[in-house]
């Protein structure tokens, strides 16, 4: 189905990547609702949303209410008569009116294959999880927390080398690809919602900043795991000499060792179940760097033990 006039709603940069594709096809976005600014940096300027600060620059409307939930928010979401809204990380709970607003309702893309990993981070507790694949999914939205039935998805597969960054960035290319195809098929009678399954349900809990420190008592496997989910933002740190380091890489290895313990000069770390070979880290206001640069001038000697 081309030329539907559709309203966008999202904020972070995965759903500005989003946007632009739908920006490049053949439909209408008609307004762009976000989140409202946000102090960010030394000075805690207001700071547009990604999705805000695209569609400023596409010259699309922008709206950013703090509730969807007034009768007067509502109306004017309304008056927009779209065929469609997509909705996409947006961050804000939908009333039942404005789901049933567009003639073809709200549209959710969500980052992975429902019902599994339903919630916030989606794309960061399928790597922590161990999960061979994930994928995105297009969902016709309901009151549920992504509960809907799905449209369409496609499948990426994870692999021992993905983090979230290089995960974030392939999900959000085949969702712009999945949605193009799913929004030409809109109205067609072969294309049908399927309802998710009722087992197999997770929910992907929002990171919080406790889970970035490094416990160095869990297993070298589910270490290496938790490491690369949390690869680039915010980062799984450790203590080396009151200083705090991110760790962006590592390598199960064999080893064995009080948790923590470094088994060499170089960088290989006991864990509760072997060893960690940490590959690229990140002292506090530095770069990322390799094992052999950040030993240049920081030797760890075997027999220390990391915080």
């Amino acid at each position: 189905m081309a030329g539907l006039r559709l309203g966008f709603m999202g904020t972070p940069a995965f759903s500005a990547h989003i946007l632009k594709a739908l920006i490049g096809s053949p439909h209408e976005v008609a307004c762009v609702y976000s989140q409202p600014p946000r102090p960010a940096g030394r000075g805690k300027k207001l700071m547009p949303s990604a999705v805000h600060q695209l569609a400023e620059v596409e010259g699309i409307p922008v709206r950013t209410p703090v509730s969807l939930k007034s009768s007067e928010v509502q109306a004017e979401f309304a008056k927009l008569n779209l065929d469609a809204a997509i909705v996409v990380a947006y961050g804000l709970i939908l009333p039942q009116a404005i789901l049933d607003a567009p003639t073809y309702g709200c549209l959710n893309l969500h980052a992975s294959l429902l019902p599994r990993w339903r919630g916030a981070a989606p794309i960061q507790r399928a790597i922590m999880a161990g999960d061979e694949e994930t994928g995105i999914a297009v969902m016709q939205m309901e009151a549920g927390l992504d509960t809907g039935p799905v449209l369409s998805e496609a499948r990426v597969p994870i692999t021992t080398e993905t983090t979230a960054g290089s995960l974030h960035d392939e999900l959000a290319d085949a969702g712009a690809t999945l949605l193009i195809q799913t929004l030409e098929r809109l109205g067609d009678s072969d294309l049908v919602a399927t309802p998710q399954t009722t087992g197999g349900v997770t929910y992907a809990e929002k990171i919080s900043k406790s889970e970035a420190a490094i416990d160095w008592g869990r297993s070298a496997i589910d270490l290496n795991r938790h490491i690369r989910g949390l690869n680039p933002v915010p980062g799984a740190y450790f203590e080396y000499r009151g200083q705090r380091i991110k760790l962006l890489a590592t390598t199960p290895v064999e080893g064995r060792g009080k948790p923590g313990e470094a088994l060499d000069d170089q960088l290989t770390i006991a864990c509760g179940k072997g060893a960690l070979k940490l590959v690229t880290l990140q002292p506090a206001g530095k770069g990322a760097m390799d094992a052999a640069a950040f030993l240049n001038g920081r030797p760890i000697a075997k027999g220390e033990v990391l915080g």
